[in-house]
């Protein structure tokens, strides 16, 4: 019988000379399979090996909120994209997406947080969807992190990520742009040669540039480099941020006026902030009313120059004036008084669809009454019409409260308006290139936004959609008028600055000379050209990380197999 292990143990010790230690015994489980640490260990390491990463993470989604209005620290937009790219470097693509999540979630929670009138679940469930599409940027930038030249594969990812996002799901949710961010940096007037995607794109390559010199440093660092030659890296891409940062002050904005026209702004207010703002019936009405026959009175007496005309906010009627007759009479009666045409807003019933209602500006003319008109073509899914209503309505009572759906418009809002052919935009459509490029493209010699930001007053909300009404002027070489229901109604000039603004909550009537232009940026006529380009090669990066990576992993196993 061949001897066991205890056998095997006791004969080594007992022949061990004199003097020596023995080799200790051998546990009979020494050969064991070792038992796998449970889950809810395993989660437990993983969570303090990762704390540090999406702490860092954490506050620089947070840091990237502070670069949006209403705190406009736009330094913050390329300092966060540094921090992100450093943070997804040389991960694994789940790992990094991980940190994109836990980057973009704290990002759209502070910057949609006016969403908490309708309900801090609205702010959660809309920032985790938004997250998302980060998630997805945080795992493709640590796929071209790999890469040479990797800061400018991450800035074209940059661009796919808001392609996505601006058109997905049900149209997509532009918030959060890093363009929006810029409305007023040495990067805007970018937007004139490729719009707001060439300025997401400068902003994403500084922040990659930026990350670069900072891991530049720590490699330096760590080899005890101190060469000039060794540092020549971190230097170059320093160089290039700074020359991209200054490359907007040599882009022409364009902004000669072909012609100029006088126009009044009509901010009537309402009766308070949040879900109810309408008050009683005809009170939203009344209130633009009586500011508009209030100025008539003072160009009457001589305070103030006669407008060409007058523009009313979004949802300024708050009744269907073709169905309700002492709506009409009222605003015929203001019209008249004035007697100017003025453009209107109102919710009007759908001619041709039954339970739908259309979001309307309506050219009203003081002889002819209502003509032209311009139907909101991206109303707002979830707050001006709801998806597979039969379905979520069950279990989301609250969209209950939308109790018909508005019904998307077929054309541009390019109107004459007395001596002006001007281009409407509804309200959140200013945050979308592709209508408000239309509009232009369709002749708009400047640009009117109707807006009804009563729901939001107060939040930040107001800041941040007039902040894309500058970055559109710039865009397009248009003024951009803005008239809300509440504030902030304003006058932005061609160049983005703005002229005039009002206060929120209070009834205001702003009165302005904009120019009237006919000409077109390069913006206008490559269109979304810029855009797809970068975004297809954000993507072909990513494609190019992955063969890499797989070639070289395939290289290696063969090479132990030679072994």
């Amino acid at each position: 019988m061949p001897p066991g292990p205890e056998t095997t143990a006791g004969a080594a010790a007992a022949s061990a000379p004199a003097g020596e230690e023995r080799p200790p015994e051998t546990p009979e489980d020494a050969y064991a399979p070792q038992e796998r640490p449970g889950r809810a260990v395993r989660f437990a390491r993983l969570a303090r090996r990762e704390a540090p990463r999406t702490g860092a993470a954490v506050a620089a989604g947070v840091a990237l909120a502070l670069s949006f209005p209403p705190y406009d620290v736009w330094p913050l937009s390329v300092a966060a994209v540094a921090a992100l790219a450093l943070l997804t470097r040389g991960r694994t693509a789940r790992q990094a997406a991980w940190t994109g999540f836990a980057f973009a979630l704290p990002f759209f929670f502070v910057l949609l947080r006016w969403l908490h009138v309708v309900g801090y679940d609205a702010v959660l469930g809309l920032s985790l969807i938004e997250a998302l599409f980060v998630a997805v940027l945080g795992a493709a930038l640590a796929l071209v992190s790999r890469l040479p030249a990797w800061p400018l594969w991450g800035a074209c990812l940059w661009v796919a990520e808001e392609l996505a996002r601006d058109r997905l799901p049900f149209g997509g949710f532009p918030w959060g742009r890093l363009a929006f961010a810029n409305t007023g940096s040495p990067f805007t007037p970018l937007a004139a040669l490729g719009g707001a995607p060439l300025v997401t794109f400068a902003v994403a390559l500084s922040g990659g540039l930026l990350a670069y010199a900072a891991a530049a440093l720590w490699r330096l660092r760590a080899a005890g480099g101190r060469t000039v030659r060794a540092a020549l890296p971190g230097v170059e891409a320093l160089a290039l941020a700074a020359a991209l940062l200054l490359a907007g002050y040599a882009v022409p904005v364009p902004t000669k006026a072909d012609d100029e026209v006088k126009v009044a702004l009509v901010q009537g207010n309402v009766q308070h902030a949040g879900m109810d703002f309408l008050g009683r019936p005809m009170m939203i009405l009344d209130n633009h009313a009586e500011a508009t026959l209030q100025l008539a009175r003072d160009v009457k007496a001589g305070k103030v120059p006669r407008p060409d005309l007058v523009i009313w906010p979004e949802n300024s009627s708050d009744l269907d004036p073709f169905q309700y007759p002492q709506a009409y009479d009222r605003i015929d009666q203001a019209v008249k008084a004035i007697g100017v045409p003025v453009l209107v807003g109102a919710l009007v019933d759908h001619p041709g669809r039954s339970g739908y209602i259309d979001n309307k500006g309506i050219v009203w003319d003081p002889k002819t009454g209502p003509g032209a008109s311009y139907a909101k073509q991206h109303p707002v899914p979830f707050g001006e019409y709801v998806p597979f209503r039969s379905a979520l309505s069950k279990v989301i009572t609250r969209l209950q409260r939308v109790q018909r759906d508005f019904y998307p418009g077929d054309h541009t809002g390019v109107m004459q308006v007395g001596p002006a052919r001007l281009g409407d935009v509804i309200c959140f459509e200013v945050a979308y290139d592709e209508i408000v490029r239309d509009t232009v493209k369709d002749g708009a010699r400047a640009l009117v936004v109707q807006t009804n930001n009563a729901t939001y007053g107060r939040t930040g909300q107001p800041d941040q959609q007039l902040a894309m009404s500058r970055l559109r002027a710039v865009e397009h070489g248009r003024a951009v008028v803005t008239a809300a229901t509440s504030g902030i109604s304003a006058v932005v000039a061609p160049d983005g600055t703005v002229q005039q603004r009002s206060e929120e909550f209070t009834r205001d009537v702003i009165s302005a000379t904009i120019p009237l232009r006919d000409g077109t940026t390069v913006a206008d006529r490559v269109g979304a050209g810029p855009e797809w380009a970068l975004a297809m090669v954000g993507l072909l990066s990513c494609a190019a990380a992955l063969l890499i990576g797989r070639r070289v992993r395939m290289d290696e196993r063969n090479k132990r197999g030679q072994q």
